[in-house]
């Protein structure tokens, strides 16, 4: 899987005051549901003030719009529309643009992505390579500059992109919050 290829659905749900607990039960079918389909990598939803923001990620474009086409897709968001205030109200965005913009259209200045890129991947620089020492140690040939650098640069890789970004921009959300005089 190339991670480039990577797709995330942005769903946005506004529900109608006093539906929450209708709503919940049912984006707790819908995530089990869209989860059985090939290419699905996980799912995060975040509630703030009524508003519900599911971020799917899927391996491809053809696999989301395998999800999107679905006759069950189609089927559950009939069922939901008369919780919903606005309808569904769905984005596409291609590879990881999405780490730093899950809510509002204009990203967080650029230092603030590059400060909490950095408080991620600092610890992991240090610590990668020392769990790797032991299996480079039993195993010369995977100890070589080549073969070592592309094993902890992988792992650090996948470690950021599918773990620690995603929950490190949750985090930091009110201070991403993009503000006139920040950029």
């Amino acid at each position: 899987m190339d991670p480039l290829e990577i797709v995330t659905l942005v769903v946005r749900h506004r529900v109608r005051a006093g539906r929450e607990m209708a709503y919940e039960q049912w984006l707790q079918r819908t995530t089990r549901v869209a989860s059985t389909y090939p290419g699905h990598l996980g799912v995060d939803v975040i509630c703030e003030q009524g508003q519900f923001i599911c971020v799917l990620r899927f391996s491809g474009a053809s696999e989301l719009q395998a999800w999107l086409g679905s006759g069950e897709r189609q089927q559950l968001i009939e069922e939901v529309s008369p919780l919903l205030v606005e309808g569904d109200q769905t984005q596409v965005h291609i590879g990881h643009e999405f780490w730093f913009n899950p809510h509002h259209p204009k990203q967080p200045p650029r230092w603030k992505q590059a400060c909490v890129t950095f408080l991620v991947i600092l610890p992991l620089s240090l610590l990668i390579p020392l769990l790797w020492q032991p299996l480079f140690a039993k195993l010369p040939v995977l100890s070589g500059y080549v073969a070592s650098n592309v094993l902890i640069t992988l792992t650090i890789v996948l470690l950021v992109v599918y773990l620690f970004m995603p929950k490190a921009t949750q985090l930091f959300a009110a201070w991403l919050e993009p503000r006139g005089h920040d950029s």
